[in-house]
């Protein structure tokens, strides 16, 4: 992901386009640049909210790497609102066929849609219009009562602040779940996934908290996890002392900071041997001296 260009339709909800504009530019604020760019059919574009907006005529160059995201707009029903023209539907339809990712947020789905990016895939919308778009799209899978759903390249999220999340999976695809978490600690949002399951990483599972401190040292943990950790230097990094730190990680986590750093070891392990390590290769390579301590901590805890 490098570019990413939000389509601009007449009648879009402000929060549609700015939570995940906010994301990506702080995910530039953090050392991830993500240059955005905002087309629509006219140069005015009106909003729901009374904002009125400015949008280029022209589309940037693309390449593959780059994303291209519809946010939402207000109307009770998707026949006849969230007007694209012809050359803009099938400009989305081309850079997905290039190899591009294209998303949308809430009734945005409904221009994919119109675009022929559905047909097949699973997809999702806000929960008011999520029957009406199966109806209207019936070759699409729709999947009801969750955040966002990806197939092919092809992401679509359910209404309004889950472009957020969208936007903070997509940051953590690109870069890994530590700059997300890192993403959602700026923002001050929690850093889910899908709404029907857990977080597929431990350093989200856990950074759904406001604590500062825990976060700082959460921060050191998942920077460098495969080293030995000392409960003095990660309470020192906190401002605290150890006692303090154990129990304000503990609150804020469910967790001790040896059984976060555990985790995200057996975590690291797993996918090494899932991809052909030996369990005693994988040991070394996240930490352990040698396999027992990882074949007992793999009993014990569950990898989602």
């Amino acid at each position: 992901m490098s570019r990413v260009v939000f389509v601009l339709v007449p009648g879009l909800h402000l929060l549609d386009l700015a939570g995940p504009a906010q994301v990506f530019s702080t995910a530039a604020d953090v050392g991830h640049d993500h240059p955005l760019s905002y087309v629509a059919d006219q140069p005015d574009v009106a909003t729901h909210q009374g904002v009125g907006l400015r949008a280029e005529t022209s589309w940037p160059e693309l390449t593959p790497a780059d994303l291209v995201v519809v946010p939402g707009w207000r109307s009770p029903h998707l026949a006849g609102s969230g007007h694209l023209e012809r050359r803009t539907l099938d400009r989305i339809a081309a850079h997905h066929a290039a190899g591009g990712t294209v998303a949308s947020i809430c009734a945005g789905a409904d221009a994919l849609g119109r675009a022929g990016l559905l047909d097949g895939r699973r997809c999702t919308t806000h929960h008011d219009v999520q029957d009406e778009l199966a109806r209207r799209y019936p070759r699409a899978q729709l999947i009801p009562d969750v955040l966002y759903v990806e197939d092919d390249r092809v992401v679509t999220s359910a209404g309004i602040a889950s472009g957020i999340d969208l936007a903070l999976h997509l940051i953590a695809v690109a870069h890994g779940p530590a700059v997300a978490a890192r993403v959602a600690r700026q923002m001050v949002v929690y850093a889910r996934r899908n709404g029907h399951e857990q977080q597929s990483s431990a350093m989200l599972r856990h950074r759904a908290h406001l604590s500062d401190a825990v976060h700082r040292v959460q921060d050191r943990i998942d920077a460098g996890f495969t080293e030995p950790l000392p409960l003095t230097e990660l309470a020192a990094a906190a401002g605290v002392s150890e006692r303090t730190l154990t129990r304000r990680f503990e609150a804020a986590t469910g967790q001790t900071p040896l059984r976060y750093q555990q985790l995200l070891r057996v975590e690291r392990a797993e996918h090494l041997i899932g991809h052909g390590a030996t369990v005693e290769a994988a040991a070394r390579a996240v930490g352990f001296g040698d396999a027992r301590m990882l074949r007992r901590l793999r009993s014990r805890v569950p990898v989602i």
